[in-house]
């Protein structure tokens, strides 16, 4: 089935007369009945019953018409679709970050893309450590922003975005709440959230273990979000980057341990990027970081 065929039976379904049609299709009437004729072979039946000025689509025609309709359209949609992507008019932005890096990292600089190079489909995912390594090397996933990965790749174009210290987050009612700053050792007699989906939790683990936390005796969560909602349950206390949002009714306390996460922003090397996808890196290289490495400005 050719879409010219489709396109010559759509227009005398319009008109009901094939002199009407080929004019508006812009060939001989001889071209466009053949064209008729060709795809009522390939569809095994008559489409349309040619009584003279009064051709009429036929039962099979009837329950063709919105099917090759739809499929007409489609081409046309992907076919605009393809020159504007070609022409640089459509992009499309396949970003991945782990669970533990806030949106907030990459929301301006998307925001600036889209005012500099017009329709955009962005496409966000939320992948583990060993998902964003996947995803770029299959072409899933354009540039992914994550902590250290665990796995190295020679194929890596890899940008340190900033260096972050790590709170302790918790609820503006808890006692400690008051303090201006706190020692890992405080966290000895609290009920601790942990964030077994952040890069930085085994080193995390390991170092609270030898001050005395017991981290045995805590609740895993599964999300920042489900993190947010147990620290203004008054459910515990979490450690935390200073990137996290954590809502009116938490808090972040500076540490006097100097526990710190590098946020890496990974793309793959020679491969081919859009103006947009270049614009983005760009952008995200060279924003201003501080507000998610200064605790004051972070709170």
């Amino acid at each position: 089935m050719e879409m010219h065929q489709v396109r010559y039976f759509l227009a005398v379904a319009r008109n009901l007369n094939f002199t009407r049609a080929a004019e508006e299709c812009h060939v001989s009437q001889p071209s466009l009945t053949r064209a008729i004729k060709n795809l009522e072979i390939e569809l095994g039946g008559e489409l349309f019953r040619r009584e003279r000025s009064n051709s009429h689509l036929t039962e099979l025609g009837q329950v063709m018409l919105p099917l090759l309709k739809n499929s007409y359209e489609s081409a046309l949609a992907a076919k605009s679709q393809a020159e504007k992507m070609k022409s640089g008019a459509l992009a499309s932005l396949r970003i991945a970050l782990t669970q533990s890096v806030d949106f907030d990292i990459v929301s301006d600089s998307l925001q600036e893309v889209g005012r500099s190079f017009g329709e955009i489909n962005i496409t966000c995912q939320r992948l583990s450590g060993e998902g964003v390594l996947k995803g770029l090397r299959n072409g899933d996933v354009d540039i992914c922003i994550t902590g250290d990965l665990e796995e190295s790749w020679d194929r890596l174009d890899t940008w340190e975005l900033f260096v972050e210290p790590h709170a302790v987050a918790l609820s503006v009612e808890h006692p400690l709440a008051a303090r201006t700053m706190l020692d890992l050792t405080d966290l000895a007699s609290e009920r601790l959230i942990t964030r077994p989906y952040c890069s930085m939790w085994p080193a995390c683990a390991s170092i609270l273990r030898e001050v005395g936390v017991d981290i045995d005796r805590c609740h895993e969560a599964g999300s920042d979000r489900d993190v947010i909602r147990l620290l203004e349950a008054g459910l515990g206390v979490a450690l935390v980057p200073l990137s996290t949002r954590i809502g009116d009714r938490s808090c972040k306390i500076p540490l006097s341990h100097d526990f710190k996460k590098s946020i890496h922003l990974y793309a793959v090397a020679g491969r081919q990027r859009s103006k947009a996808l270049n614009g983005l890196i760009n952008l995200l290289r060279s924003a201003d970081w501080d507000r998610f490495q200064d605790l004051e400005i972070a709170n």
